[in-house]
């Protein structure tokens, strides 16, 4: 079968498309045809390395993905062949401490597709069958498969971490990307008043036709703490999304209210930060790090979605074949929402895509 691999951790150029055998289905498994897989931060991470985790290589990258089922095990009977089917990427052993607490994401074991074992960037994937659930019926393939890793995590920040009610402010760094995307459209399903930012009027514009209430360009406005204060008349926001790291690390701790949170999932601009401590104790500040979610995340996840008819962002969708060029898109931030990619094709991907918008093809 066709996939993107890399033989060995380093630059984009490692990234190859290869005819490698087709996964074999295990008990608790499940072989699936993949439609549609979508990119994110992680195929970078995993491309460059990451200290302690050893892969064998060749090595499918992608985590997120929506298919058909052609094959379950003996121990699966949730799914049939035939089934279509949207995976949950986060792994964990079932058995622990915390996965019995049903917090599958704290697991002693927690692992990702893509990254914990071979990912979805092919033209067929195996996953375990408890990580497969009935694709949402109003989106399609490419929607669906954008669906799982950015939008669970932005849930998890938000609701399970973050704590969010109904109207409250929060603040989202570096509007564009998927988590940032999927924060803004979650946090509007709670009513929230949502601030974002970006060094592109072009993002923040799109931003705005999405339900931003307030934008700031950290550009013309370097001090996004001053800037929040600004907007909010002195008074802070109650929650801060932060997708980026270091780099907004400071801002964060100037943008909350007293007794605001602060919940983290990346490093994009670097993973080690100065803490005031006198401002985290003197404020209330509660700071949290967040990553992925539980099945319960996932499930309340869906069914929102459903409920609100929510469709993911798409930025483009590319042919399998166009992986590298993806991945190189994604790394330069030139996306505003989720890269997708299409075993059976560009040209399929998209009339399915703009079809399900009620769109001419394109």
């Amino acid at each position: 079968m066709k996939a993107a691999v890399i033989h060995e951790n380093g630059d984009l150029d490692q990234v190859v498309i290869d005819d490698i055998p087709s996964p074999e289905c295990m008990a608790d498994e499940v072989l699936i045809e993949v439609r549609a897989a979508a990119l994110n931060h992680l195929d970078i991470w995993v491309r460059r390395g990451r200290p302690g985790h050893e892969l064998s290589f060749p090595h499918v990258l992608g985590s997120d993905a929506t298919g058909v089922v052609l094959e379950t095990g003996s121990d699966v009977d949730h799914v049939k062949p035939g089934d279509k089917v949207v995976i949950n990427p986060g792994l964990s052993c079932g058995f622990c401490e915390f996965c019995r607490r049903g917090q599958q994401s704290e697991c002693l074991h927690f692992g990702i597709v893509g990254l914990s074992r071979p990912g979805t960037f092919a033209e067929r994937t195996v996953v375990p069958g408890r990580n497969v659930s009935r694709k949402p019926g109003y989106l399609s393939d490419e929607e669906a498969a954008a669906l799982p890793l950015a939008y669970l995590t932005a849930w998890r920040m938000l609701f399970s971490r973050g704590g969010l009610a109904l109207g409250e402010t929060v603040l989202i760094h570096g509007i564009g990307g998927g988590v940032a995307l999927a924060a803004l459209q979650l946090a509007k399903l709670a009513s929230a008043k949502v601030i974002v930012t970006s060094s592109s009027e072009n993002k923040l514009d799109k931003a705005r036709e999405l339900g931003a209430d307030l934008t700031i360009n950290y550009i013309e406005y370097p001090d996004v703490g001053a800037a929040v204060k600004d907007l909010t008349h002195g008074r802070g926001v109650d929650l801060a999304i932060d997708t980026t790291g270091a780099e907004t690390w400071e801002s964060n701790f100037n943008a909350v209210r007293r007794g605001g949170r602060i919940v983290h999932c990346g490093v994009t601009t670097g993973a080690r930060a100065n803490v005031n401590i006198s401002a985290l104790y003197w404020n209330h500040i509660t700071v949290m790090g967040s990553t992925m979610g539980s099945d319960e995340d996932f499930r309340q996840l869906l069914a929102a979605a459903k409920t609100a008819q929510l469709r993911p962002v798409i930025d483009v969708i590319l042919p399998l074949d166009h992986a590298r060029e993806a991945i190189g898109r994604m790394e330069a931030g030139k996306q505003f929402g989720k890269i997708v990619l299409s075993p059976r094709g560009k040209e399929a991907g998209l009339e399915e895509a703009e079809a399900a918008r009620g769109m001419e093809p394109a």
